[in-house]
């Protein structure tokens, strides 16, 4: 690996901290649970060369874990995959696509398509309760293409919610959710902000 590499997980939670991509306060996530954190992880990836390294090292953690077909192909979910599933496969010299929601529903646009088959490796920024992960996986298979791996930049997975492929991460981080009937006294004065993308058209 180049002089890119990161050397630990605090080196990567750096520079999160270092470009204030992790926020406090009173979000309502693209799940609809609540926390009192946010990861915006678009605040890190708005500079290229913390983008490529940090996604040269999550290419690399997948490289090598696994071991699959030249003709793979990295599919992300829009919007917030978009960029992280680009430049992650550029290190793993695959091919990248992403899909959208059309009328609430993840479909392949602008051309882009997958072969039955296909080894497919899904790339998201960041997985809290893994439901876009998943409508991404749906969305493969009704191609017949064989989901091989899951990477993030951040894994914050709460409860140990399963998934149906192996999962590679550069961190895990357990921030506490909230059901919007659960909010925790130091939440409820707090106005509550939407700031994923879920539910853009």
């Amino acid at each position: 690996m180049s002089e890119n590499t990161l050397q630990n997980n605090q080196e990567i939670l750096d520079i999160f901290y270092s470009c204030q991509a992790i926020l406090k306060g009173h979000f309502i996530l693209s799940s609809g649970l609540h926390s009192d954190t946010y990861l915006q992880s678009a605040k890190v990836l708005m500079h290229p060369h913390l983008a490529e390294k940090i996604c040269q090292q999550l290419a690399k953690k997948i490289l090598t874990n696994l071991h699959s077909s030249k003709n793979i192909a990295v599919v992300s979910p829009a919007m917030g995959g978009v960029v992280v599933g680009f430049e992650t496969a550029k290190h793993l010299h695959s091919t990248a696509m992403f899909c959208e929601r059309v009328n609430g529903v993840f479909e392949l646009r602008r051309g882009f398509s997958l072969q039955p088959n296909q080894e497919v490796i899904v790339i998201e920024d960041v997985i809290t309760t893994g439901k876009s992960t998943l409508e991404t996986i749906a969305l493969i298979e009704s191609y017949q293409a064989k989901v091989v791996a899951i990477g993030c930049l951040i894994d914050r997975r709460t409860g140990g919610q399963s998934l149906p492929a192996p999962l590679y991460s550069l961190l895990e981080i357990e921030v506490e959710t909230f059901e919007s009937n659960n909010i925790p006294p130091h939440l409820q004065n707090t106005p509550a902000i939407k700031p994923g993308s879920r539910f853009l058209k």
